[in-house]
């Protein structure tokens, strides 16, 4: 059992998602280094955060099984006795234009961005304790419409949408519910396929003239997760240095 808050955070072997736990580790937060498939990348980021001082667990889970993010949630509560915020990090990429894009690639996007995050915010809106925090991760694509974008955003707007009514339904439980919405932001998921110059000219569309980084995007996180953040409900946070 433990006296620090718990949180777990999705998709959180690498990239966005490591630097979240990473730095809500330094909050003081028990983190659930959540991960699909990269075993050995989740159990670094949880050496580096107990190297840090930090207590953290990896759980391997799909996001886009209900079973698996109920096994999940059962084993947090079992080991730190509750859950205090859940960051919907999970997510995965593939660009084409609408009318190049086949079955498959959509019902992939949908089944783990989409019907994922659903799986944790349900579990979470039964499972968190009152006080806590569910926050989202989104895309500012949403507001810029990039092409090539079209179903991955589309499955961030869904989100977006979902997470500020889940924030009406925790009336009367102190829990916020708000989605970050990262810009172009230097992980691999973000650089996989782009060319050194598609990668310098969405660098420069903001006016802060350079890509965001996962230290970015986690100290937004981490001001929705601590007190300085608790006013903030049912929003949608762009990080994206102005791009939109």
């Amino acid at each position: 059992m433990s006296d620090r808050r718990v949180a777990i955070v999705t998709g959180a072997s690498r990239g966005i998602g490591a630097g979240i736990a990473e730095r809500l580790a330094k909050d003081g937060f028990t983190v659930i280094v959540n991960y699909a498939g990269r075993h050995q990348d989740a159990e670094a980021v949880v050496a580096g955060i107990e190297a840090g001082g930090g207590q953290a667990i990896a759980a391997q889970a799909d996001v886009s099984d209900p079973q698996a993010v109920a096994r999940m949630f059962d084993a947090a509560e079992a080991a730190f006795g509750g859950i205090d915020m859940l960051v919907n990090n999970a997510g995965i990429m593939a660009l084409k234009p609408i009318a190049d894009s086949d079955d498959a690639m959509f019902d992939r996007m949908m089944a783990i961005n989409l019907k994922g995050s659903f799986n944790c915010m349900r579990e979470a809106a039964r499972r968190v304790r009152d006080g806590g925090r569910i926050i989202n991760l989104s895309t500012s694509v949403v507001g810029i419409r990039l092409e090539t974008y079209g179903i991955y955003a589309a499955t961030k707007a869904a989100v977006e949408t979902m997470g500020a009514i889940l924030s009406k339904e925790m009336r009367g439980r102190s829990i916020t519910v708000n989605t970050v919405a990262p810009g172009p932001t230097a992980t691999d998921l973000f650089l996989d396929g782009k060319t050194p110059e598609l990668v310098e000219r969405l660098a420069k569309m903001n006016p802060l003239e350079r890509l965001g980084t996962p230290a970015d995007i986690a100290s937004v996180v981490a001001f929705l997760a601590g007190p300085d953040g608790g006013w903030i409900n049912g929003q949608v946070v762009r990080a994206n240095g102005g791009m939109v």
